[in-house]
């Protein structure tokens, strides 16, 4: 019993302790996670399991939406991209459609690549 409690007090530290840049890269990466667990569902017919996880993916894009300051200009941008997303995911629930479900995780997998090189950038020029 001590070795799930240990990860998960791991876990909790691991995200209390993060950064907002690294909170958002958690996110997308598990936005990317339980969309792959739907295409398995989707794979298996397992309606329940592709139901849930593409609404957990669902939920942090529109976090994600939620959050966006419009007080830059790219906000518009990101704002019509998470939209999107969400009928995309929306319609991948309704009809169980992998195809869908492959291309939001497409998409996903960019942007989350896009956020990586962005906290890279960030850091080599606080470094400088």
């Amino acid at each position: 019993m001590a070795i799930p409690n240990g990860y998960s007090n791991y876990a909790n530290n691991k995200i209390m302790t993060a950064s907002p840049a690294q909170l958002t890269l958690m996110l997308y990466d598990g936005a990317i996670k339980f969309c792959n667990i739907a295409i398995v569902g989707i794979e298996e017919k397992d309606i329940e399991k592709a139901h849930n996880n593409i609404r957990k993916a669902q939920r942090i894009i529109e976090e994600f939406r939620n959050t966006l300051d419009f007080k830059y200009p790219v906000a518009k941008d990101f704002d019509r991209v998470y939209e999107y997303l969400i009928y995309r995911l929306r319609q991948a629930n309704l009809h169980k459609d992998k195809e869908m479900m492959e291309e939001v995780l497409k998409h996903l997998r960019t942007m989350r690549g896009t956020w990586e090189e962005v906290m890279k950038g960030a850091k080599q020029k606080d470094r400088a």
